[in-house]
């Protein structure tokens, strides 16, 4: 039961570590436009957000010339995403237990909990099971002209998790820059937490004449030299692999292109049995340099589109980053009104995004020797779990 104590609890939590303040709309200017999306903007950004999974659904930036690309996936209208059957996860909170739990269980103080499965003919769960955060509608408690934050109260049992959680997710814009935070509070029980922002990148907005895909963009990892090593249907099986320098991983020596090695016979099985691409937990190795501000640090990942000129540096507080290059994606999704070309594909191809979600070592709750028991498992006395990104824009020319 959600009551006063839980309340004012998760309230002072949010006070605290929230990156907004409440300022009260005049006349209640604020609300969702004709298709149901809620919009914040500052200098060189604007974004739009529904309450459906506290999902990002619009982000433009300018390009070299000045136009303004849409460069996030997602559907023109807030109803289509609990609609479409296919749900890609197009934007959202995926909780409470971002990707993927082997054999659907953990166990906490000796004791087994067996949450539902969703993935791999129901042999684990994905994204916190069939009715994870990103499918369920978040209530909008603060909103300003460039703020927006969500909550979500997770009630105890629900998917097979113990304990209640409450939630907020906070996402505010400044000049070129998308900051996230996102702070949840385990008001009842010790149980596991992790969650991302599971948004699908073209910073192309598909325009680009020359390929649909998004093989074509930059990217960078300077901190990741290793990934945990995953079976063939992406469950960690506890090792820890080295990024090879000039191997199909090696995203940290240099930036390369995330086709570059797109014929290697290494990447197929990369992401899973054969598959071919990329679906990967990259581990971010900071701490060899000592202390450090994550925001000031230098970013985590970084993806440039020289179609377009945008390029996005990631900072995160988080350990891990996972890349998904969308080798899923079979021609089926439609791309919103506000992107694509005259002549051009309607629907996103094969590799035609790219999904990078901060987080922690993903299934760490099952891997105990990893270690990150304070990282992945919260109770009621504990700290709350916070994570914090920020998005930061700049056009090459």
């Amino acid at each position: 039961m959600f009551g006063l104590t839980t309340f004012l609890t998760a309230l002072a939590a949010l006070a605290v570590t929230a990156t907004c303040t409440y300022n009260p709309p005049p006349n209640n200017t604020f609300g969702p436009d004709a298709d149901g999306k809620y919009e914040i903007s500052a200098e060189g950004i604007r974004a739009y957000f529904i309450p459906y999974g506290a999902s990002v659904t619009n982000l433009y930036i300018k390009d070299t010339k000045g136009i303004e690309r849409d460069i996030v996936l997602g559907y023109d209208n807030a109803s289509y995403y609990a609609e479409d059957p296919r749900h890609p996860h197009f934007g959202g909170v995926p909780g409470r237990y971002a990707n993927r739990i082997k054999n659907s269980s953990f166990i906490i103080d000796g004791e087994e909990f067996k949450v539902t499965p969703n993935e791999n003919n129901n042999n684990d769960t994905l994204h916190g099971g069939p009715d994870g955060w990103d499918y369920r509608n978040f209530t909008i408690v603060a909103q300003t002209t460039d703020s927006i934050t969500f909550s979500i109260v997770d009630p105890d049992g629900k998917e097979g998790f113990p304990g209640e959680v409450v939630s907020y997710i906070t996402y505010t814009v400044t000049a070129n820059t998308w900051h996230i935070k996102m702070v949840a509070l385990a008001t009842t029980k010790k149980t596991p937490i992790m969650l991302s922002s599971h948004t699908y990148w073209n910073l192309d907005g598909f325009a680009n004449p020359d390929t649909p895909t998004a093989l074509n963009h930059t990217f960078h990892l300077p901190y990741s030299g290793q990934r945990v090593g995953v079976d063939g249907i992406l469950i960690p099986d506890g090792t820890i692999l080295a990024n090879e320098p000039y191997s199909v991983n090696d995203f940290w020596s240099a930036p390369k292109q995330i086709g570059a090695n797109h014929t290697a016979p290494e990447l197929v099985g990369n992401c899973g049995t054969n598959c071919r691409g990329y679906d990967n937990c990259y581990i971010v190795n900071r701490d060899q340099d000592g202390p450090y501000d994550w925001r000031t640090s230098g970013p985590v990942a970084t993806l440039a589109s020289d179609f377009t000129g945008i390029q996005v540096d990631i900072f995160s507080d988080q350990d891990a980053f996972q890349m998904y290059s969308c080798g899923g994606m079979n021609g089926t999704l439609p791309i919103k009104s506000t992107q694509g070309g005259d002549g051009l594909p309607r629907v996103v191809q094969q590799y035609g995004c790219i999904v990078m979600e901060v987080e922690d070592w993903i299934d760490a709750i099952n891997q105990p020797e990893w270690q990150r028991e304070k990282k992945n498992i919260f109770g009621p006395g504990d700290p709350a779990y916070v994570l914090e990104a920020k998005y930061v824009f700049s056009v090459n020319s």
